[in-house]
């Protein structure tokens, strides 16, 4: 049975960088590994604390998600100076069922000017509990790079497969 990564991108873009970078490291993922790509995140309701019991199925899947991975990759862009409001209302539904709580993430950065964001989701993951084992910038936000162009060049693949490597060598720390 292959070892599950969960891709999470914080962009609502099908044609972003952010997933393109993520499609880039299910490619380049070693050799029993699969990374699953949750795409949910525009259907999640609100966050709400008084709904949390409700059990609304887009969350439950999201926990879902989570619960099965070994590992997380995360990608995501910065809105003025934040993470996109998607990606924090998905981290909100979890922060009190503790999917996070020990499990491996890898951050991916698309633009190493998008600085805010990533120390921003950092915070986030931390207090939520999440063992962050890398932290990568990858810059091809801005280059018209496709997935195969990513995973073509080597200053751009290396940290990537380094990336995805640090969190399936982490699932077992």
């Amino acid at each position: 049975m292959p070892v599950q990564l969960l891709a999470v991108c914080g962009s609502l873009r099908a044609e972003s960088s952010n997933v393109k970078l993520l499609q880039a490291a299910a490619r380049l993922a070693p050799a029993g590994v699969e990374v699953v790509f949750f795409t949910e995140l525009a259907v999640l309701p609100h966050f709400n604390p008084d709904d949390e019991s409700v059990g609304h199925p887009a969350v439950k899947a999201w926990q879902a998600a989570l619960t099965s991975a070994a590992g997380v990759l995360v990608c995501s862009p910065e809105y003025a100076h934040g993470i996109p409001g998607s990606l924090k209302n998905a981290l909100d539904w979890v922060v009190g069922s503790g999917e996070f709580v020990g499990k491996p993430v890898a951050l991916l950065n698309a633009s190493p000017r998008s600085v805010h964001a990533a120390a921003q989701l950092h915070e986030v993951l931390k207090t939520m509990d999440a063992r962050i084992v890398s932290s990568v910038a990858v810059p091809v936000a801005g280059r018209k790079l496709d997935v195969a162009g990513i995973v073509a060049d080597p200053t751009l693949a290396g940290p990537v497969r380094d990336a995805v490597s640090a969190v399936v060598a982490g699932r077992m720390a």
